[in-house]
Parts: structure tokens; sequence; C-alpha cells
């Protein structure tokens, strides 16, 4: 159980209305998360995708879930299978699909039922551009987004890319949590600074949990 008088508790940090980060939230769970991924690429592995406009990613990627969130020349979308293997994406570990609910449920999200698990790891200088979480039918649902390893500078700005950016130094462990009026923020990821973590290396990862609404 939390102490909620320890240091080493987490606690919510407002962005903008809509939109909090529950800091240290998932530092305990670490571990278990990182195998969680390490089981996840095992089956389907990170790969870097190509956008509609023909850009190879900095940030290597794979899924878990019901669905899994891809790009490619045809452009952006969920589907049910890996398009390297053709077989089901792996089923999102009951570990990550309980934190994502937690973490919701703090950050005034209750009942958050995720079907995908987007999992993106970044190397020293890999950066994600600002963009809309957008291609999902159940926009209703919050994003939940998990942050491991290095550090990083997230970008969390208005509903124009032209809006105002709130500059958001995520930590190992720390959790974004954003919906309502927020949900469809530009949000974005400066590039990753060289660094060691001791429980992850020279990498950062991030676990985006959503509801994408797709079902074949």
């Amino acid at each position: 159980m939390l102490d909620l008088f320890s240091d080493e508790a987490p606690w919510v940090e407002a962005i903008v209305p809509g939109a909090v980060v529950l800091r240290r939230f998932a530092r305990d769970q670490a571990a278990t998360l990182l195998a969680g991924i390490e089981a996840v690429a095992a089956q389907s592995p990170f790969r870097q995708m190509m956008t509609p406009g023909g850009f190879t990613m900095s940030v290597a990627m794979t899924s878990c879930g019901q669905q899994g969130w891809i790009t490619d020349r045809q452009g952006y979308r969920y589907q049910a299978r890996d398009p390297l293997s053709q077989h089901p994406w792996p089923p999102m570990p009951p570990e990550f699909y309980l934190l994502s609910q937690q973490a919701a449920a703090m950050a005034g999200f209750a009942q958050f039922m995720p079907d995908s698990c987007l999992i993106n790891r970044y190397v020293p200088g890999a950066k994600m551009a600002l963009h809309q979480d957008k291609d999902e039918q159940e926009q209703a649902a919050p994003i939940v987004s998990v942050s491991l390893g290095l550090p990083a500078r997230f970008l969390f700005g208005g509903l124009t890319r032209s809006a105002p950016l709130h500059p958001v130094l995520l930590e190992h462990g720390d959790v974004v949590v954003w919906g309502g009026e927020a949900r469809l923020n530009y949000h974005g990821i400066q590039p990753v600074k060289a660094g060691n973590h001791p429980l992850v290396g020279a990498l950062r990862y991030n676990l985006t949990f959503r509801r994408s609404g797709k079902y074949e």
C-alpha cells in the first residue's frame, strides 16, 4: 500500500484542464512492465515505421492488445494483426491493463478499458513530432502514457499546432493522462538526450494506452 505522506509517493501535477502528470505512479512496477515489454517484443519485434509521407520514424514501435497502431504509405490506422507476421498482436499483459485503469481513475477518468497499447522505444536523439491522437473511434476515452527509462521533455499544446506549448519533464515512472477537453490536444517529445538509466540503460520506453473502438 502506498504511503501518501512518503517522499516516494506519487502525486498529481496539472498540465492544462483535462491533462495531468501522475509523478512516480508506475515506478514501483517498472521491472514488471519492462518484463512485459520484453515478452511482447519477443512475439512482435520493435520496428521503425514509415509515415504516409515516406519518412522513417526515429522511434521504434510495437503493440499489444486487441488492436495495434501502425503507419505506412497507406496512412495511420489500427489493425488487429501485426503486419510483419500477419498474426494477432500479443495480448496485453494484465499488469499493463490494471496500471492503465488505475492511472485513468486517479486522473478522474473511471472505467477506462483500453484495447490497445502502443509501445515506443526511444534511443538518444529519437523524438516524436507534434501530433494529435485522433485515429481512435472512441475519443471519449482518455489517453494514458507511461514513461520508463531515460527522461524526456514532453510538449503538450492545444487544439491547433500553433497553440502555446507546455513543456513537461517526464522521468522514470511518470504517467501522463489526458482526456475530456484536452483529448485532442497536440503533443510530442523533444529529442531524448544521451544517458544511462540503472534499470533501462540508454533507452526510453513509452507505453500509450488507448481505446481504439475498432473491432474485426
